[in-house]
This record gives C-alpha cells, structure tokens and sequence, in this order.
C-alpha cells in the first residue's frame, strides 16, 4: 500500500500534456510552433526564384550542411561564413542562408513530430497506470485477497511507473532542442546578414 501511495504521488506531478496549447499530444512546456518562416530569423533580403535555385548550388548545400551541426561551434560557424562571403554576393549569401533555413526547418519539423508521438505514447502509458491502479485496487478490496496476484500487480505497476517516470525526466531535453535549433538558426543568420552589402 506504501508503494501505491507513492506511485499516486509521483503520477500527480507528471508532465501537464498539452499545458500551453490546444494539441493534446503536445507534452512540452514551450508552445508548439511547427513550423518557422524565414522572417522570424532572417533579416536580409527576401529570396526570390533565383536565390531559391542558387540555394540548390552544391558548393552552397554543402556550407549549408556544414553549418546547420550543432556540434561545429558558432565561432567557427562564423569564420566559415566570412572566408564565404569573401567571393560571395548578396544572392549567395541569401541562397547560403535559405539552404540553411530549409534544412533546419526540416530536421526541426521531424524532431516535434516525434515529440508528438512520444507524448502521445506517455499520454497511453498514463492510461494504462490508471488502469492497473484500478484494478490492483479491485484486487485489494476483493475477500479474500488474493496475495499473488497483488504482488504481481504491484510489480507490473512499479515497472510502468518507473519508466514513465524516466521518460518524462528525458522529456526537459527533448522539450528543448526546437528551441537549439531556433537559436541555431537565427544565430546563422545574424553571422550571415553582417556581410551583405
């Protein structure tokens, strides 16, 4: 019965799905935003057709790709951009920016797809915790009590309680990586905008 209380507690304080919007999938803190536009972090020109098609340049995607790893520290993310934007323009460097968003926004676009799916999975799990607790109760309640089966109920709630738990903990850093890769993004950008004409 200690353990049940405990479990009742720990399932009290687990993650609010879906606090700071309408979609109840969502388990993070931070707003959903499923996509980004290119003026939320970029403030150089608007690409146009051509620019779109210069983003597609290999030498270009292959910066880009560069560029977008969050494990290449930003300043030499920076150096890399200004030994570029020594021969490049500003259609270049706009086409280097773009091929920057577009990635980014796809690797962004996956990630809380999968943080939707994994809330969704936290959000079932919840539902079968309910669900044994009710029945370890009926269990409980029921003359005479059947030891066996209690433990073995107590044992399969512990073991879902507990992963629960630990992929809820894992969720802080998930929660936050759109938010990286906002700040990456914009920070590319800003490195970028400097050496346009």
């Amino acid at each position: 019965m200690i353990r049940l209380t405990f479990v009742l507690a720990v399932l009290a304080t687990g993650p609010a799905f879906g606090a700071t919007g309408t979609d109840p999938d969502w388990p993070c803190i931070q707003r959903k935003q499923p996509h980004l536009s290119m003026g939320q972090v970029w403030t150089g020109p608007i690409p146009d057709e051509a620019v779109l098609e210069l983003a597609r340049d290999p030498q270009i995607a292959q910066l880009a790709e560069r560029l977008e790893q969050r494990r290449l520290p930003m300043p030499d993310a920076e150096a890399a951009i200004a030994e570029f934007a020594e021969t490049a323009g500003n259609a270049e460097l706009t086409a280097l920016m773009q091929a920057i968003f577009e990635r980014i926004e796809r690797d962004r676009g996956a990630l809380i797809a999968g943080i939707a799916r994994y809330g969704q999975a936290q959000q079932d799990m919840s539902q079968r915790i309910e669900d044994q607790r009710a029945a370890m109760a009926a269990l409980e309640a029921a003359e005479p009590p059947d030891f066996d089966a209690i433990d073995a109920a107590e044992t399969t709630l512990d073991w879902e309680q507990r992963i629960f738990t630990e992929r809820g903990q894992s969720l802080t850093y998930v929660c936050e990586t759109p938010v990286i890769l906002e700040q990456r993004v914009f920070a590319l950008g800003r490195a970028i905008v400097t050496h346009l004409d």
